[in-house]
């Protein structure tokens, strides 16, 4: 069976160009379009420092539906006042253009450095050349996926198919994510961003609530930085052309579970991906006071630089991981607690558990470390993934603008 990608479920096309908007020459102007209306959600940044096409993005999917996505690297189109907004708008209108579409029908998306004006000739003449170049191959696919990358070392893809009834749909996604990274997105009221297809037939109401949930349990219990970038965005276009309509309760669910596995094995991607990382960190916090305190002291950990400089040095080092767990203002007993490091009892019930600190060292040196820190005050849980902190990270971000 031929892998799955992107353009894998019905009813959509991609393309991936070379524009000039960065000085390395690797596609930067991509096209994500279904070939009918697609019942359509996206939930964005919630700093109130936003992009231009966060602000445009969340006005055009207000309707529900979509044709398609326009997105441009290299350059964020954010501060850049109303002239940023006018070359937003006229990108979706670009695109819309060549596939003859309304122009707020699309969604616009950029990454890259913020307080620059768009180059606007340069972003026009790539809109123009990937309308011309749409195909549903695995290369059109992947073209779409660099055209979305900055500083990224790696393409992020995943995709599923999930049986509802007797038929099969397929759910796909790709996402661009290395710095810059703790996103906090809702519903509208270095960059993450995020771009789902499915052939099933879903409503627009259906896809809000489900996108929601799904980013709750994995883009937004994701950091590299804990920084949410002003131009997160997360969407997802379903075109119907599988002809399984996703109604009832059970197809629902499990619909459901297939968008929350590909949006965690995306979230998971961009954690390995983080800069300079060399090996991701999962927070597994079980049994706090509610799920919401779950989440808020596994981001506090997941955030702890001391933490994230100790796995980087294979130090198993748990009292920053109770450092970090207390700092928060959610209800925490270290009494109660207990703590394991790649399996091994490292501290329980507020005092430190004998262990081999030398094997727990040489446990550490592999691509995954696992935190499991037990609260044991209730029933919430919370799963949150980081990587470690690299002389690297500060060596990419110093240079960034220079």
């Amino acid at each position: 069976m031929p892998e799955l990608h992107l353009l894998s479920p019905k009813g959509f096309v991609a393309a991936g160009v070379y524009a000039g908007i960065k000085r390395k020459q690797t596609n930067d102007i991509g096209l994500l379009v279904c070939t009918t209306m697609a019942s359509a959600a996206a939930v964005f940044t919630t700093n109130q420092v936003f992009a231009a096409p966060v602000k445009i993005g969340r006005q055009h999917i207000k309707t529900g539906s979509l044709r398609g996505v326009v997105v441009n690297s290299g350059n964020a189109n954010a501060c850049t006042g109303r002239q940023g907004e006018k070359d937003a708008i006229r990108m979706c209108q670009l695109a819309a253009d060549k596939v003859k579409a309304n122009p707020h029908s699309f969604l616009p998306s950029s990454t890259g450095m913020i307080g620059h004006q768009l180059p606007m000739e340069k972003v026009s003449r790539g809109i123009v050349e990937a309308a011309g170049q749409l195909g549903d191959s695995a290369e059109h696919a992947l073209a779409f996926a660099d055209a979305i990358m900055t500083t990224d070392l790696r393409r992020k893809t995943a995709a599923v198919q999930v049986k509802i009834g007797k038929q099969k749909v397929t759910l796909a996604g790709v996402c661009k994510g290395s710095g810059m990274i703790g996103p906090r997105m809702a519903l509208p009221h270095a960059t993450m961003l995020a771009y789902l297809t499915t052939d099933a037939t879903v409503s627009p109401v259906v896809l809000r609530k489900l996108l929601q949930q799904g980013a709750d349990v994995s883009f937004n219990n994701v950091t590299v930085d804990d920084q949410a970038s002003t131009n997160d965005t997360c969407a997802i276009l379903a075109s119907g052309a599988s002809g399984v309509k996703i109604a009832s309760p059970k197809d629902i669910k499990a619909f459901s579970a297939a968008l929350v596995e590909v949006c965690q094995s995306l979230a998971y991607q961009i954690a390995a991906d983080g800069e300079g990382a060399t090996k991701v960190i999962e927070i597994i916090v079980r049994n706090a006071k509610t799920e919401a305190a779950a989440k808020v002291i596994a981001r506090s950990i997941a955030n702890s630089p001391l933490v994230k400089c100790a796995v980087h040095g294979n130090d198993p080092m748990w009292g920053r991981v109770l450092c970090a767990a207390g700092m928060t203002d959610v209800a925490f007993d270290p009494a109660k607690a207990s703590l394991s490091l790649q399996g091994t009892l490292v501290f329980d019930k507020g005092a430190p558990a004998e262990f081999d600190a030398a094997a727990a060292s040489t446990a550490m040196k592999c691509d995954k470390v696992v935190f499991d820190l037990n609260c044991r005050l209730g029933k919430g849980m919370a799963t949150c993934w980081t990587c470690d902190l690299s002389k690297e990270y500060v060596t990419i971000n110093a240079d960034y603008h220079t």
